[in-house]
């Protein structure tokens, strides 16, 4: 197995808005995001966000938009000829996800939960360790930065394979059903292809070290 790629992580900020929207649009929606297995395009058609939304969760102080970016190494057409050719790194955004810590008169100090969303990874890089390293920094930044013990994510049903994904890594049903957010997708003007959307809820005990069941390789992340 190929060792998973080398990621670095940041807080987004509102400059970096406009590298965001793509990639969460190209993970979930369109043709494009039939190149990867987190597709929606057969559930709903229309955008995932817009713009202004976007911005909110940038700028929520009881959350943040983390970016994990890789860097490659491009060697321009012209200079391949030289003997040394000069190297121009790049760094790429390759996925990005939201947490928002779940604050209540009891926890404002110390939120005991906090919400995993807007997961995106680029439809071209999936399948190759990306998305397991961006769930282990969301993870380990809300206990480092909050003193979260459970995070909580909602998933449609009919998405059986991120489902078990999701399970591998250590979530579990709750049980709990909420509706889906219909006037979301009016505002957006984007359409349900399927009538019987709703979410279910898993959450994580991030106090229980899990050891994934497909042996995905360990991920270091700052504490």
């Amino acid at each position: 197995m190929a060792p998973p790629t080398k990621l670095n992580f940041r807080v987004a900020t509102p400059a970096d808005a406009s590298i965001i929207h793509p990639l969460v649009e190209a993970a979930y929606r369109g043709d494009e995001s039939r190149l990867g297995w987190t597709t929606e395009a057969d559930l709903i058609s229309g955008k995932r966000i817009d713009a202004a939304d976007l911005l909110v969760k940038i700028t929520d102080p009881d959350g943040a938009v983390l970016i994990a970016t890789t860097t490659t190494t491009n060697i321009p057409g012209q200079e391949k000829k030289e003997k040394e050719a000069v190297k121009v790194e790049e760094e790429v955004v390759v996925g990005c996800c939201e947490v928002v810590a779940r604050r209540t008169t009891s926890t404002a100090g110390n939120p005991k939960t906090a919400y995993f969303g807007m997961f995106a990874v680029s439809p071209r890089r999936q399948g190759g360790g990306i998305g397991r390293q961006v769930l282990a920094y969301a993870e380990a930044y809300c206990r480092r930065e909050w003193g979260t013990e459970r995070m909580e994510m909602t998933v449609i049903p009919s998405r059986s394979e991120l489902l078990e994904w999701y399970m591998r890594r250590g979530y579990a049903s709750t049980g709990e059903a909420r509706p889906f957010p219909f006037e979301e997708l009016e505002k957006l003007n984007s359409v349900a292809l399927v009538e019987d959307l709703s979410f279910q809820v898993l959450e994580k005990d991030l106090r229980v070290v899990v050891v994934p069941a497909d042996n995905a390789a360990a991920v270091e992340v700052e504490s």
